[in-house]
């Protein structure tokens, strides 16, 4: 009997021992300093990250991004899930209403802040009071993740418009290829230069303004000081005089070529080796910076420049459009600590110079888009110094869906049904009411 009862005492001891040890255990922190059990006494968290980069290019390189993190430490796994381009958002606002979205997305900038007034995405303001990065970004970009002075995205990349020429074209044509154009004056001058006509038409235009990527917006942008569509109180300001003169200016062009010549060589206009600059049918054309991909793909023996867009006239600004992504945590994210985490990573100098250098992409994040070895390529420098002239504008939340409204006008222009200063206070006067109607 008196052996039994030693047995229990002993026990009753070890276990009183075992629970001290447990409450004396520390605990480790997640991100948002929220306690989590130490390496070894959990299940590891999974994310589930989604993305629109399905290509070839993109997805081996955010693959090896998320492979990077998950190394990293032992907490957390990141899954990778693709959805096309488009799809990507409808189904992440499917999944917020079901409350099952995805711990992490890649978004657009410009309607950050109409998310966060449907509480689709989740205020990071908990986060950035422990971990002050906005310096680490472009201002002009980090102004876009904001809703009423608060966080609810972090930028990842962005992008800006340069001007690509043809240096062999510009040599036959008696043009220095040293010597690209400044001024919308000298881009009318070289462009004639650079024609090259036939009895069947054009073997080579020189410019033609909205074949690439800068369409009648960014035109509007450059050719007004910079300034879009809305001012400061989200008034819509489409109807300037500098607008009109730009819209003028861009209808003389098709004017000088005929309609059914930029109608007919645009249709035959393909990808790759048909692209219209790399093919040699246009001797100067506006992209990306990501273009140079392309052209070191199928273009190799193309001998190019690249410039800033030219300026309406000298002084007024070289502004260029911007957009790009950035990573949010959707609302109801299961996850949240732990999608923090991961989006600091992903916008951190690592991951984003990873990024730039395999993808010639502008990042957010200033240390790793001005990293020398990333600016070793020039195409890749010239867009990270054309940032500085580089415009991204936030949607105002009373004017969602506004380029439904005017790109009905900017058409009717090029197609004779409207003059641009009718087009324009059209435009301004449909937009203006949206915005009333939504106050």
């Amino acid at each position: 009997m008196r052996k039994k009862s030693l047995f229990y005492a002993f026990s009753l001891l070890s276990i009183s021992f075992i629970l001290i040890l447990t409450a004396c255990t520390p605990q480790s922190r997640s991100a948002s300093g929220t306690p989590t059990a130490v390496s070894g006494e959990s299940e590891k968290v999974t994310l589930d990250f989604w993305t629109f980069w399905g290509s070839e290019t993109r997805r081996p390189i955010i693959e090896k991004i998320i492979e990077d993190f998950n190394q990293s430490q032992d907490r957390i796994t990141v899954k990778h899930t693709y959805l096309p381009f488009g799809d990507i958002w409808t189904k992440n606002l499917a999944s917020i209403a079901a409350g099952n979205p995805a711990d992490v997305i890649i978004n657009d900038y410009a309607d950050v802040n109409l998310r966060a007034s449907k509480n689709q995405n989740t205020d990071l303001s908990t986060y950035l009071a422990e971990n002050n990065i906005e310096n680490r970004f472009y201002p002009e970009l980090w102004k876009n993740v904001l809703y009423e002075d608060k966080a609810y995205a972090l930028p990842f990349n962005t992008d800006t418009r340069l001007l690509y020429y043809n240096k062999k074209a510009f040599q036959e044509a008696g043009l220095d290829p040293e010597q690209p154009p400044q001024t919308w004056a000298e881009l009318e001058e070289y462009a004639q230069k650079l024609d090259k006509k036939s009895a069947n038409g054009y073997d080579q235009v020189g410019f033609y303004p909205l074949w690439g990527d800068f369409g009648v917006d960014s035109w509007l942008i450059n050719g007004d000081n910079g300034n879009g569509y809305f001012n400061e109180n989200n008034e819509a300001v489409i109807n300037t005089p500098d607008k009109a003169y730009t819209l003028t200016w861009l209808k003389s062009w098709q004017d000088r070529l005929g309609k059914q010549t930029v109608d007919a060589m645009k249709a035959d206009f393909g990808s790759g080796v048909s692209d219209p600059f790399i093919s040699g049918k246009v001797a100067m054309y506006i992209q990306t910076g990501t273009y140079n991909t392309q052209i070191q793909e199928f273009g190799q023996d193309l001998d190019i420049g690249v410039a800033q867009i030219p300026e309406r006239e000298a002084g007024s600004g070289h502004f260029s459009s911007g957009g790009g992504f950035v990573v949010e945590i959707p609302k109801g994210a299961k996850h949240p600590d732990e999608a923090w985490e991961f989006i600091n990573y992903l916008t951190d100098v690592d991951a984003q110079k990873y990024w730039a250098i395999k993808n010639f992409d502008n990042v957010a994040n200033i240390e790793a888009a001005e990293d020398p070895e990333a600016n070793e390529n020039a195409i890749y420098k010239a867009s990270v110094d054309n940032l500085a002239d580089t415009k991204v504008f936030q949607v105002p939340l009373s004017a969602s869906g506004y380029k439904d409204l005017i790109n009905p006008h900017m058409d009717a222009v090029f197609l004779g049904q409207e003059t641009p200063e009718q087009a324009l206070a059209a435009a301004e006067k449909d937009v203006q009411a949206l915005i009333e109607k939504n106050k």
